[in-house]
């Protein structure tokens, strides 16, 4: 039997996460995505299928330098945060995506907290 690479477990634990985490109308899921060199984030309303905000570090409106540090994570919190409530939005869920909560996940919860959402 094959031993189960890192994306493969993450995908299991984002599977696994994804049971339980439902973003509504009321409180939309905070999605987190991260790669080697960027980090996403979206606001998303499960029951209709919709994005409501979305911010990563590869955004040239942004004006972040580099995302793959803590740095640029705290700076995509921020945004996300900001888009969100202009939009009205002061509730999520945070969906970790399988990832750790740990390092740049955890300055993205972060910065997105001290910006006004809750979770």
């Amino acid at each position: 039997m094959a031993k189960a690479s890192r994306g493969e477990i993450r995908i299991r634990i984002h599977d696994r996460i994804r049971r339980k985490v439902k973003g509504t109308e009321a409180r939309p899921r905070l999605a987190v995505y991260r790669s080697l060199h960027q980090i996403y984030a979206q606001v998303i309303d499960d029951s209709k299928g919709h994005t409501l905000a979305a911010a990563s570090s590869a955004d040239k409106t942004a004006g972040i330098e580099k995302g793959s540090n803590i740095g640029g994570a705290k700076e995509v919190g921020k945004l996300i945060a900001q888009r969100a409530k202009d939009k009205g939005i002061t509730k999520v869920v945070f969906d970790r995506g399988g990832y750790l909560y740990h390092g740049r996940v955890k300055a993205l919860a972060d910065a997105a907290r001290e910006g006004g959402l809750e979770f």
